[in-house]
């Protein structure tokens, strides 16, 4: 009668062990997976002519043309460098405001040192 009751209580705290180890194994690994993907997906649907962007390969380019899943990039200042791409292929944006306003804050810092 004994042997029953203890076994049955070590199959509920290993059941219970399981459930906190893979609780764990979500929130640690899971989790933060699937919101990089959430923000690349938004990265990319937010895609429009005239970002610079970093290919997956480390190229540098702007966009000069979307069209669906593909992308027409131009690299360096070269008129015949022209690539189509697939999105998935884009690892980081850089909009053209986003460009000017860090040129302009590295501005205001030189002026502040000088002063």
């Amino acid at each position: 009668m004994i042997l029953a009751a203890e076994a049955g209580g070590s199959m509920l705290g290993m059941i219970l062990s399981m459930g906190i180890l893979f609780a764990f194994m979500y929130f640690v690994m899971m989790r933060p997976q699937q919101k990089e993907q959430k923000r690349k997906e938004a990265m990319l649907a937010a895609l429009e002519v005239g970002d610079t962007v970093l290919t997956t390969s480390g190229f540098y380019g702007t966009i000069i043309d979307i069209s669906g899943d593909t992308v027409i990039i131009e690299f360096g200042s070269n008129r015949n460098c022209r690539i189509p791409m697939q999105r998935a292929a884009i690892s980081v944006v850089e909009k053209p405001e986003d460009a000017s306003k860090a040129v302009e804050d590295k501005q205001e810092k030189k002026e502040k040192k000088g002063k």
